[in-house]
């Protein structure tokens, strides 16, 4: 029987139906944008197929499969050892049957899928442009946080491809990249439909944004009121606390 853990390896309970994670301490593990996603995506439409770019560790499949009734969600890891971690999180999860991990690039993609297969695809991909940013990282940190394999516009490109007609795209990302984001993905025919701004408290400035667009969609992009995340006293805010199945 296969080892569930293997060195520097950690299970952590997502505190959600009784999910659990596993995730390598050596490696980049997931942060709350993560888990903002997943609840910012939780519409998503029963019966489902569902993409979800750089998937990592498969925090956000796993969140979606208990938050939503999608059929089936494929996640994209292009690190050998990440996307095999995440199979073990997935047997941990007993989701074989609606998640499934696919250790490759997301730009050959088009070599697997057809043209319009997914009903919505989800990503939280790397912030970082290319030789930008820390340098003292681990290999699996700067392939997490650094567009060294596929850039911001390669995520897009490909959701273009890969959506279907009137599908929904998500993403998680940086408000200094907005510009690009919103840019991108009218270009490519993916129109911005909400943004909301996620800030640590009312006192900082937005540090993450949450973006939804639909697959040749008329224009019409709805600003919803700023997530904020701890309140004065330090604590999670009351919607973080309902995000986290607290209260």
């Amino acid at each position: 029987m296969e080892k569930i853990l293997k060195e520097n390896e950690r299970i952590d309970d997502l505190e959600y139906k009784g999910l659990k994670i596993i995730q390598n301490t050596e490696g980049f593990c997931f942060g709350i944008d993560s888990v903002l996603l997943s609840d910012f995506a939780k519409e998503i439409k029963e019966g489902s197929n569902v993409l979800d770019l750089g998937t990592g560790t498969g925090i956000i499949p796993v969140l979606l499969c208990g938050k939503t009734k999608l059929k089936k969600i494929i996640g994209i890891e292009i690190q050998k050892e990440v996307a095999e971690m995440a199979n073990r999180t997935i047997k941990l999860n007993n989701l074989e049957n609606r998640f499934e991990i696919l250790n490759e690039n997301i730009l050959n993609l088009k070599n697997i899928y057809e043209n319009q297969t997914f009903d919505a695809i989800v990503t939280n991909p790397p912030y970082k442009k290319r030789d930008t940013g820390i340098k003292n990282e681990s290999e699996k940190k700067i392939i997490s946080r650094h567009e060294t394999t596929a850039t911001l516009e390669d995520f897009i490109k490909i959701t273009q491809d890969l959506l279907k007609d009137k599908g929904a795209f998500y993403m998680v990302h940086r408000p200094e990249r907005l510009v690009d984001i919103l840019s991108l993905m009218r270009q490519y025919k993916i129109e911005p439909k909400v943004l909301k701004f996620v800030s640590s408290n009312l006192n900082k400035e937005p540090n993450l944004i949450l973006v939804k667009g639909i697959k040749n969609a008329k224009p019409f992009l709805k600003i919803e009121k700023n997530l904020i995340i701890y309140n004065n006293n330090g604590n999670y805010t009351e919607k973080i606390l309902k995000i986290y199945n607290k209260i």
